[in-house]
Formats: C-alpha cells, structure tokens, sequence
C-alpha cells in the first residue's frame, strides 16, 4: 500500500492545498524529499506530548486529532481526509505535539521530515514561500471555523521562516541549518565537474570564560553575553558566510569557497571585534558594577588542505580550537597536521 511512484506522489501532492500552487517543476523537487508510509485503522501516528520530527499529508483514508484536557477527558478536535495535512505547527514552533493523531480507517500518507520541511523553507525560496501562505491560510481557516483569532499572513509567514532557521537568543542560525548547509555544499563533491577547484574553511568559537560570568552573575548575564556577541558576530560576516550558535557559548561560521587566508582574516576579524565588547554586571543590588571584556579563541581548518568530509572538518576545526584555549585563550590558531 506505500508504494507509490513519483506521478503519483506529484498527483498526491496537488490535491494538498500546501501544494496546489506549485509548478510541476517545484512539485517534482518537493516529491523527492517525502516519503509514502500506510498504517492501519487505530494505528497512532504520534502522540500529545511527543518530540516533533515530521508532518502528514493524507493521499487516501482519515485521521483524527485528539487532545486530553486537565481532566484526562479527550476530545476529538480535527478531522483529516484527502488532501489535509496535520502536524505543521509542532514543526514552526519547535514545541511538543499538541495533540494526539490517530488513523481512523486503512490510510495512506505522504510524510515530511522536519529537516527537509526548513531545507525546502530556505533553499527554495519560491516554493517556501507558497508553502507558508497556503500553510498560513489553511490555519486562518481552521482558526475562524473555532472563532479563535485571525492570522497576519505575511507577519506569520516571516516569523516561521525565521524561527525555523535561527537561534533566539544571538539571532544567528541555528545548529540544523548549518549542518544541513554544510551537507548540501558536500553533497556536490560527488560531481566531478563542481568539484574542481571547490573550496571551504570553518570556524571554530568559543567565548573565553564564559563559565566564570554565569556563576557569578547569574544566567541573566551569560545570555545577555550570548546576545551581544552574537550581533557584533552577525556584523562582522558577509552575504554567503553561515554564523551560527551551535550551543552555550559554542559558535561556528562556515564559509564556503573560502581560502585560509580569507578563514584566519575572518577569525582575526571577530576576534578583535569581541574585544571591543564590553558588559557591566552586578553580584547584587547593592554590590558595585563591574566591567565584562568578552574575549573569544577560535580554531580553523579548511577543505580540501586539512579535511576531506564535513565531519573531519568539524573534527580539525574543533581540535585547532582546544588548542587555542589550552594555549592562551583570545587567540586564533590554524589546524595542523603535526599538532
């Protein structure tokens, strides 16, 4: 039942109101990236409360959405036949499932992952943006239909795009959309002819210390370092270099058709801009301020020279980068093969 070749997924897709607007072009892309799954009458798809990894379109049968309120009673608040989609918002919002979805006949389904979800939002700019206005005028339906609240369309649409990709707190991207970016320039390797003469480099950060200021000024005040490095980190890149926030005060900047020598001028870059940072911070209402400097040490490697995959350049990258710190802090210091 979950064989399906690709017409018929491209069929599938446009009886979707998310997909109805694309080209056969932008169909056959999008067709690539989900995959059929059948389940029987009874069978739950996920659960109220589950971690979110992917949404639903529905090719043929029904599905219900449930939701347990303080009482424990459940009720049912959605039904999805032919064409519907479920499971989107969990996705936008990064938040737990909300509901639970259960299959209630024979169905067959078309899943997205999440990941290719935010590759389609942000590699496919024409398609995302489709996507999120069908996306968002389904939702302004349903929400009308519970006489809720009306949706800006282009506000929501905008905010979803970027929440999908970006980190809240140093407003830079996030850890999913580096990777997935890094993995698609690796993927061209496998080209002979946009192999040649390809090029990369990343960069490695840590914030120095970082630890020393949450302990001793709370939380508060190591978000508040987070936030402002990341905006000075945001400056000091250029259209085509990903900074991202991997997590805590770990950040790296991939820089595709980037040389060494650009890498180390980018690290020395934000590194001497770090230290133009300064934060004051109290132990206490009655404690007097101090001055923070934020000084950061970065590690650099590039490909093809010290990597030859995405993993061994994070690999290099992150090595050069505990050298940096075991050596001195506030430095830059290129992987070597010899270290």
């Amino acid at each position: 039942m979950n064989s399906m070749d690709k017409e018929s997924i491209i069929k599938a897709l446009l009886h979707c109101q998310l997909f109805s607007k694309l080209t056969h072009d932008e169909l056959n892309i999008v067709a690539d990236l989900v995959r059929p799954i059948s389940v029987n009458a009874g069978a739950i798809l996920f659960k109220q409360g589950d971690t979110c990894d992917c949404m639903y379109i529905v090719v043929k049968g029904h599905v219900v959405s449930i939701t347990k309120d303080e009482d424990g009673i459940e009720r049912q608040i959605y039904e999805f036949g032919t064409g519907a989609f479920f499971g989107e918002m969990s996705i936008i919002d990064h938040e737990k499932r909300s509901a639970t979805c259960e299959a209630s006949e024979d169905s067959l389904l078309l899943a997205l992952d999440a990941i290719d979800f935010y590759r389609i939002i942000w590699e496919c700019a024409d398609i995302g943006v489709k996507i999120l206005t069908a996306m968002t005028s389904t939702m302004t339906e349903w929400l009308n239909e519970a006489s809720s609240f009306l949706n800006d369309i282009v506000r929501w649409g905008e905010t979803a795009r970027k929440r999908a990709i970006t980190d809240d707190m140093s407003g830079l991207f996030n850890r999913r959309f580096l990777e997935e970016s890094m993995i698609g320039w690796f993927s061209k390797l496998s080209d002979s002819h946009a192999s040649t003469n390809m090029k990369c480099a990343l960069l490695m950060l840590d914030i120095d210390r970082f630890h020393i200021v949450n302990e001793t000024f709370g939380q508060e005040a190591g978000d508040a370092v987070i936030a402002t490095a990341g905006a000075a980190f945001s400056r000091c890149v250029t259209d085509g270099v990903i900074a991202s926030r991997l997590s805590g005060d770990e950040f790296a900047f991939f820089m595709p058709g980037a040389d060494l020598q650009d890498a180390v001028a980018l690290a020395e870059h934000i590194r001497k801009e770090s230290e133009l940072l300064y934060l004051e911070f109290r132990k206490g209402k009655e404690s007097n301020p101090k001055n923070i400097q934020i000084k950061v040490s970065l590690g650099v490697a590039v490909f093809p020279d010290h990597a030859k995959t995405k993993d061994e350049l994070y690999q290099k990258a992150d090595k050069a980068l505990f050298i940096a710190k075991e050596t001195g802090r506030n430095k830059v210091v290129v992987f070597s093969h010899t270290t």
